[in-house]
């Protein structure tokens, strides 16, 4: 796991903190504020819960017998399903299920018992979470270390400190409250060690390098999507899954998955992971070029270089299953890239002191606006703040208008979890001050 970073910076306001709420303000959205959809707060609601704008969307033009198609037999057609779908949205209900509430609250969070920990970003645009099952989030943290200490040896014994400090369990509880046991969130907590141990043993911390980078993920990959090849070579194929600690990972968290999921939802998987592999790819080519992109640039390659893999999963981890027709309609696919593109930026911003401490140059949003729109420090990060922003009211608003585009419950459920999901990644990224504190620009 990457170096920890320094305690937060508790700074005071100032003048730029002023000028930011200016900045967010002329928007006509408070930072922190939630959208004016109607229906619970930020969850994409459907037409018959509520009048659609008198606006359309042009992309939007869904097929009535796709929509049909996905509404379970006996109930009423799709676009008169109020009540139902309003259940749905809430949550589950019942003896044990207080802490499986899938969405986001009418009012504030409940206060934890003890101060939430960590400095959310000044300005940035999020939903506050309640604090996450502490009897499940111990119980995923001492299934998820044996796991890795013990399955696939992820990591030496010298890394435990930064693999605590990760505090994975607390994440995964946090982005999947709807997860119906502990098998489920597992399947989560694997896959995010796995693609840690990736990132930092090929791509940076941990012995990573640029250098190369295109061969190891290439065979690295194939622990997810099996190399299917002859009788003769097959063996060496399957002794290297076992050659090192990403490949181990990797295979044995896909192996918990498969157990889970159906086919299709295992195929997006993997293709949202070969797009994560491609964006690794482009950023290891700039730095072997010492090479700063344009900032259009940046943004495509962190499109692909992002947390895409883990929202995508979240109907896999609820128990249930977006259907594959729906998955791939543009306009959810455009949903889901605007999720992970907003929280791909939530750790650029969170990360920035990290990684300036850290030897070499990283790239992050905050740099390359620097560089390439010749702006201090402190106007470039502040300016990343309003991209998130941006991107964040923008993933908002579309998700909207594909709930009430498509008003079927694993629609509703699916853009409810991605929702969640957005919000217990910056939770974990605000909380988790044994990795990242602020600049002092405020």
């Amino acid at each position: 796991m990457p170096e920890p970073g320094a305690a937060p910076v508790q700074s005071s306001q100032s003048a730029d903190a002023a000028r930011l709420r200016d900045r967010t303000l002329a928007t006509g959205v408070e930072a922190g504020t939630r959208p004016a959809l109607p229906g619970p707060p930020h969850v994409p609601v459907p037409a018959a819960l509520a009048p659609a704008p008198d606006t359309s969307v042009p992309d939007l033009a869904p097929d009535a017998d796709l929509i049909e198609r996905h509404v379970p037999e006996g109930t009423t057609p799709a676009r008169q399903l109020g009540p139902a779908l309003a259940r749905i949205l809430s949550g589950p209900t019942g003896l044990g299920t207080t802490g499986l509430r899938l969405g986001r609250y009418e009012e504030e969070p409940p206060a934890p018992e003890s101060p939430t920990q960590g400095t959310p970003v000044p300005g940035l645009y999020h939903h506050p979470v309640a604090e996450p099952d502490p009897v499940r989030v111990e119980e995923v943290g001492r299934r998820i270390k044996t796991w890795a200490v013990n399955e696939v040896q992820a990591y030496p014994p010298e890394w435990e400190d930064q693999f605590d400090g990760f505090s994975v369990a607390r994440y995964m509880v946090a982005c999947h409250p709807d997860a119906p046991t502990i098998d489920h969130l597992m399947v989560a907590a694997r896959l995010m060690v796995a693609e840690n141990a990736v990132d930092d043993c090929y791509c940076e911390d941990h012995g990573g390098s640029p250098v190369g980078l295109g061969s190891r993920l290439l065979l690295a990959h194939t622990a997810l999507d099996p190399l299917h090849t002859t009788k003769e070579y097959e063996p060496e194929w399957a002794a290297s899954l076992q050659s090192d600690a990403p490949r181990r990972a990797y295979r044995s968290a896909m192996e918990y998955f498969n157990q889970h999921a159906t086919p299709s939802q295992a195929d997006r998987f993997r293709h949202d992971m070969a797009r994560l592999h491609l964006g690794y790819l482009a950023e290891a080519a700039w730095a072997e070029t010492d090479h700063v992109p344009d900032v259009w640039e940046y943004l495509a390659m962190r499109q692909f270089n992002n947390f895409r893999p883990c929202p995508t999963i979240t109907d896999t981890v609820g128990g249930y299953e977006l259907p594959a027709d729906l998955h791939a309609q543009p306009a959810m696919q455009r949903v889901i890239a605007l999720a992970g593109n907003a929280t791909t930026i939530v750790n650029d911003l969170y990360s920035y002191t990290k990684e300036l401490n850290s030897p070499g140059r990283h790239l992050n949003l905050p740099v390359v606006l620097a560089e390439r729109e010749d702006l201090s420090d402190q106007d470039a990060y502040l300016k990343a703040v309003e991209v998130h922003n941006d991107l964040m009211h923008d993933f908002e608003a579309e998700a909207a208008a594909v709930a009430a585009a498509y008003p079927v419950p694993s629609v509703l459920r699916f853009l409810r979890g991605v929702a969640v999901w957005v919000d217990g990644n910056h939770y974990w990224h605000q909380t988790n001050t044994y990795r990242y504190s602020l600049p002092d620009f405020w």
